[in-house]
């Protein structure tokens, strides 16, 4: 820059540099530039002194660093609004009497994206991107967001941003009309050329008339965002307000936007989402983790390239590591191969990657027959059969084949990893992962300190998994480790329901209501009857005689009803549709009978109470052992592994909120 005058502080996190008549609005308020009361305050000093200036012509507003605006600062979102409010700064955006240019240097997100529409001219850096992320919150934007992106894009889309929260990279805002252009280079630098070439000029977009839409196609795009709602309010209300920008004047729009913006900030969901939000920043801090390093890792190790191994190998080449994966022999290596490159070509085929990052990743990806093609592993992840037998002499193979800084991992669901690494000569290079299938597609990773764990080996499996884009929670060693042994708990009491006199499809359908995707017995048929019933039989002899004991998934299995991939579970599935089984009626009553078991009337409130609560009582049991850190690491693993409802929060939670939330 050439011409430049002295900075300009507005507030503690806005300054400004005129340049050659362009006052240049940097915001720098890390770590993600929120529109805090200070952020908000400086800005609305810059655009005033814009205007009150005869030696500046145009704005140029700017982030620092690789974020335009993150959003609002959610940490005041409990607190009453502080003046100047979001919505009065972009409305002042709007009507300057001088041209206002949004250079996005990188995410522009909520209100940040509503400041960019509030701006006159919008330019993005090639890496930038926008979103309205605020129905992840339970909210709708509160600052022009659904009454000025529909100006620009069109009603449809508008309703599949803002209700669906998706983000949108640089070249597709430009094709939506959301931006007027990309720069080749630097985004600031191009608005300056923009106001030397006497091409900036004041066009407000909320005097845009929003474009017409056929009915079918605006009906096409709610249906998408309801049908993903599932209970959650605040898509509907984005959906309504979005559509109501067609007939009212912007005034009149923006005021019922920031009226059910309020309305719903205040909300059980929106509190409930805003737990999850807080819950997954501190999920990722391990007190006795702090300032250790973890170990380099480049290459990741395979063992076994099922369902469950070739999504993990998926994650890991997505994240950029080498992946050798191993089968037992060539032919089943040549068939995991072919397993794993079938994913990643559905992946661009659906537009996840293009050809380039296809054949980047297959150039990253080896399968072999035999263990030894491990041996420059820095990490090796198990995803064989889940037999301790198994994975013990693997693992005991595996401890003489890699070097003695590789980490060894273990993806088991039930089994305990200390018998696992008891059989090594390094028991602290130990660790369990324990991803969800799809393990390509679903976020949760379950981080396993077993007793000899080492401090920087738990480190690296945080890193390894953060870098894969998932979300790691930390877990002690117990069987099923924090996810399953709550779903155990849920299971068990869906099944005591049945006992009572509930019968499985009223308790799914209580489940679903209650914003599930799927109810508990839904669940089993599509997982298996056989895995959980092994498991049974093997606890069978240490289990109290005392202790309360529902014997119909039994019953169901030595039936040879399996769930779905038999065709009978707690359901049949004859032509690939679920329905009700007289059979397993049958079964069901003479359960009963056998106890003399009269089965009573089990409403709604009821199913869905005794199930939250079987789930909070056995997490406050995790808690109480140290299996689990927090309360709301325990939310989060229900919420990212099991489906339950986030706009709810999790059991823990609604246990604390009180049985009002969970309706």
């Amino acid at each position: 820059m050439t011409g430049s005058d002295a900075a300009l502080d507005f507030s503690d996190s806005v300054t400004g540099q005129v340049v050659d008549g362009v006052l240049v609005v940097t915001i720098d308020n890390p770590p993600v530039n929120a529109a805090s009361t200070a952020m908000r305050a400086g800005l609305s000093g810059a655009i005033a002194h814009a205007n009150g200036s005869a030696d500046i012509g145009a704005v140029i507003i700017t982030g620092a660093g690789r974020i335009f605006v993150g959003g609002a600062d959610i940490t005041e979102f409990g607190k009453p609004p502080v003046d100047p409010v979001l919505p009065d700064v972009c409305r002042q955006i709007e009507d300057s009497g001088k041209p206002v240019i949004a250079a996005l240097n990188g995410a522009a997100l909520g209100g940040g994206l509503e400041i960019a529409l509030a701006c006159h001219h919008r330019i993005a850096a090639a890496t930038a991107s926008v979103a309205f992320p605020e129905v992840k919150l339970g909210v709708v934007p509160g600052a022009g967001g659904t009454q000025r992106l529909p100006r620009l894009t069109g009603v449809p889309v508008a309703i599949d941003l803002i209700g669906t929260g998706r983000s949108v990279k640089a070249s597709e805002a430009l094709s939506l009309g959301i931006v007027d252009e990309v720069a080749e280079d630097d985004a600031v630098a191009r608005a300056i050329a923009l106001v030397r070439a006497g091409a900036a000029t004041v066009r407000r977009t909320g005097s845009i008339p929003v474009p017409q839409a056929a009915d079918d196609a605006i009906e096409a795009a709610s249906r998408k965002i309801t049908a993903r709602a599932r209970g959650q309010v605040a898509p509907g209300e984005a959906i309504r307000l979005v559509a109501a920008a067609r007939a009212m004047t912007l005034d009149t729009g923006l005021a019922e936007e920031r009226a059910t913006f309020l309305r719903l900030k205040d909300s059980e969901q929106a509190a409930a989402l805003r737990h999850v939000f807080f819950a997954e920043r501190e999920a990722a801090k391990v007190a006795d983790l702090e300032g250790v390093a973890p170990r380099a890792v480049s290459a990741v190790g395979i063992v076994g390239t099922g369902l469950m191994g070739s999504g993990i190998a998926v994650a890991a080449l997505d994240a950029g590591y080498a992946v050798i994966g191993v089968e037992q022999g060539e032919e089943a290596a040549q068939k995991g191969l072919e397993r794993i490159t079938a994913i990643l070509e559905r992946n661009r085929a659906s537009g996840r990657i293009d050809a380039a990052g296809l054949a980047d990743r297959l150039s990253r990806l080896s399968v072999k027959g035999s263990l030894d093609a491990l041996a420059d592993a820095d990490l090796v992840i198990e995803a064989v059969f889940d037999d301790l037998a198994v994975k013990s002499e693997l693992f005991r193979t595996l401890d003489g084949i890699l070097r003695p800084d590789a980490i060894l991992a273990t993806n088991t669901s039930y089994l305990d990893p200390d018998r696992i690494a008891a059989v090594t000569a390094r028991p602290g290079r130990i660790l369990g992962l324990h991803f969800f299938s799809p393990a390509n597609i679903m976020r949760l990773v379950e981080v396993v300190r077993c007793a000899e764990t080492a401090p920087d080996v738990l480190a690296t499996g945080f890193a390894v998994a953060k870098r894969m884009r998932k979300l790691p929670i930390l877990s002690g060693v117990t069987e099923g480790f924090i996810g399953n042994r709550i779903f155990s708990a849920y299971r068990r009491e869906a099944e005591f329901l049945v006992e009572d006199g509930a019968e499985p499809q009223e308790i799914d359908a209580a489940m679903e209501d209650f914003g599930f995707a799927m109810g508990p017995f839904s669940v089993f048929d599509l997982a298996g009857l056989e895995i959980a019933w092994a498991r049974r039989k093997r606890q069978a002899a240490d289990r109290d005689p005392q202790e309360r004991y529902v014997d119909i998934a039994d019953r169901l299995c030595e039936a040879g009803r399996f769930g779905q991939k038999s065709g009978k579970g707690w359901y049949s599935y004859e032509g690939g549709r679920k329905a009700v089984d007289p059979d397993v009626t049958a079964i069901i009553a003479a359960s009963r009978a056998a106890k003399s078991i009269v089965p009573r009337r089990v409403d709604k409130d009821e199913i869905v109470t005794r199930l939250l609560a079987a789930m909070a009582a056995e997490g406050e049991r995790l808690l109480a052992e140290g299996i689990a850190a927090r309360a709301s690491d325990i939310d989060l693993v229900l919420i990212n592994g099991y489906g339950f409802p986030a706009h709810k929060g999790g059991p823990m939670f609604l246990a604390k909120a009180g049985a009002g939330a969970a309706r």
